[in-house]
């Protein structure tokens, strides 16, 4: 029967590659990266490409793209759209920068084309339409938690008009729970499924069970020849996981040890499938080997700082049958070099009762020159509040902002719009605080669990790095290889979030309602009883004859039977 269903999968394959005639390209890579705190960051990235010549709107004939997908970009015209799922805060200050940046629970934003009329007629039925697609609850996404910010986001593809933040369309779900049932429709949109390549490692028993993870979709138009003639449409899926390396003694790590088995081959419709370790830390001191051997090395210099990265090729390792990458510890390891976070902030609320309170966000800048930022805070309708209460400091020192965009929000209709450019002093700490109020909530919009409180999403900065970035290939046998992983530029855009916040609102006591109403049932039913009782039955009295004979005759045999009682 296995031997029925691998040939049955084959010919799937075959097929697949007879249709797609070089028009679909996918790609499948994993990072390994170990972080100075004692965690190792693990990072999917599946790339398909499609270089169609047809109308970009139709996907009746699509071979690797997902045609699931495809059909839902299409009937709702999006340009561009990022969606993830996270469970877990990451931590910039210890584990630096994310190749992809999420906040917790589920966050949405979509680009729509420019014909669109009804912008939120088509966020309504796109965030409906994937949160069936992925068993999410973006259902739960309305214009009361969705806005539109003019600095924050831009296109990340190519997009033949001017942009308007008018077809924008940004929502989070911070309490949104990320599990299992997100992560099998995830795999299904990949072209070989879970049963080859890079994807057969993601197994939910491993994944969940991580300090964070966090699964993205990602999708845009980008060029498909340097002078941008032809467009194709990228769909890049990602997956970040934080693996813990304390709880072992040895602390030595591998494939195996984290995801529960190795690598068994490549995916047959993959065109690059390769893993990479970052092997900086190791380069000077030998504190660990790599078993097996790399097959190539990737220099990088990055804001003067060398690093290094080992590539294997899965095709050539996975020859002789399943092969693991492991880390092994010459000496015990130390906490190595922790280059510091140019930018990473903390947000926290002030205040006691539950009437009003303070929001306030610290940013800190550890570059040795001024760094522009945008800091957007989205709050809830129900959290009131007040403009003229903003303050912004460093130090003693008030800050300025460069531009603002203020949007209040309506009960129940639209959030707390505020959005900021800021210049952050080299080596400072810049807070912003702002003022605001309880609302008392109608009772049928508590939660169940109304004590536990309201989750407020994350605020999000963006800067510009002025770091360089440029990754040259140095294979070991001489040859050349490309990844999706190289960049050249000045500076690089490095988005942020917060954390998540947990705000409790004054709450009625639920409780009293169940009182009352026990204690009016009690009281009926012990009142009710005895008056139905008097007022609908009649006391009547019932005549006993007894026959004397028969009583006297009774009485007369116990008497006889009665034993006596011997003397003493």
């Amino acid at each position: 029967m296995h031997s029925e269903i691998s040939l049955l999968f084959s010919i799937f394959i075959s097929f697949i590659k007879f249709a797609s005639s070089q028009n679909d390209f996918f790609d499948e890579e994993l990072m390994l990266k170990p972080l100075p705190s004692n965690h190792v960051y693990a990072y999917f990235q599946f790339t398909t490409v499609w270089e169609t010549t047809k109308d970009i709107n139709t996907f009746q004939h699509s071979h690797l793209f997902p045609r699931g997908l495809g059909e839902i970009i299409s009937r709702h015209n999006v340009d561009e759209l990022h969606l993830t799922l996270t469970r877990g805060l990451w931590n910039y200050q210890k584990w630096g920068y994310p190749y992809h940046d999420a906040g917790p629970g589920a966050e949405i934003s979509t680009w729509f084309h420019k014909d669109v009329d009804n912008v939120d007629d088509e966020w309504k039925g796109l965030t409906n339409a994937l949160a069936g697609l992925f068993c999410a609850s973006l259902n739960f996404v309305n214009p009361a938690n969705s806005m539109s910010p003019e600095f924050t986001f831009r296109p990340t593809g190519v997009i033949d008009h001017n942009v308007s933040s008018s077809h924008l369309r940004y929502s989070s779900l911070p309490r949104e729970i990320v599990c299992t049932e997100n992560l099998t429709p995830f795999k299904k949109l990949l072209p070989c499924n879970s049963k080859k390549g890079l994807s057969t490692l993601l197994n939910s028993a491993y994944i969940h069970n991580t300090n964070y993870h966090s699964i993205g979709i990602h999708f845009r138009v980008i060029c498909s020849n340097t002078m941008c003639t032809k467009t194709s449409l990228e769909l890049r899926q990602s997956v970040s996981l934080i693996y813990d390396t304390m709880t072992d003694v040895s602390q030595d790590w591998s494939i195996r040890k984290f995801f529960g088995l190795g690598i068994k081959e490549a995916c047959p419709l993959a065109t690059l499938s390769n893993v990479y370790i970052d092997i900086s830390s190791n380069v000077t001191n030998q504190i660990y080997e790599l078993v097996p051997s790399p097959t190539a090395k990737i220099v990088s210099l990055r804001g003067g700082q060398l690093n290094e990265i080992a590539v294997y090729d899965i095709r050539s390792h996975s020859i002789t049958g399943i092969f693991n990458i492991g880390v092994v510890y010459n000496t015990k390891p130390t906490a190595g070099l922790n280059y510091p976070s140019v930018l990473y902030a903390n947000r926290y609320v002030i205040g006691y009762g539950q009437e009003r309170g303070s929001l306030v966000t610290k940013i800190y800048n550890n570059y040795w020159k001024t760094l522009d930022i945008v800091l957007l805070e989205s709050i809830p309708w129900y959290l009131l509040v007040y403009l003229h209460s903003v303050t912004i400091t460093c130090g003693s020192k008030n800050i300025i902002p460069l531009a603002q965009r203020y949007l209040p929000g309506k009960e129940r209709k639209s959030p707390y719009y505020l959005e900021l450019i800021l210049r952050l002093p080299p080596h400072s700490v810049t807070k912003f605080s702002i003022e605001m109020d309880y609302s008392f909530l109608k009772w049928q919009e508590y939660p169940p669990d109304a004590n536990h409180g309201f989750y407020m999403g994350p605020a999000i900065i963006t800067a510009l790095l002025p770091i360089a970035r440029n990754y040259t290939a140095l294979p070991l046998d001489g040859s050349t290889i490309t990844s999706s992983f190289n960049a050249s530029r000045e500076g690089y855009i490095v988005q942020m979030r917060t954390e998540s916040l947990l705000i409790s609102l004054p709450t009625p006591d639920f409780s009293m309602p169940y009182n009352v109403i026990c204690l009016a049932c009690t009281a009926v039913a012990l009142a009710f009883g005895p008056l139905h009782n008097i007022t609908t039955k009649r006391l009547v009295l019932k005549r006993v004859e007894m026959d004397w004979k028969k009583e006297f005759l009774s009485s007369l045999f116990r008497k006889i039977m009665k034993p006596k009682k011997k003397p003493e």
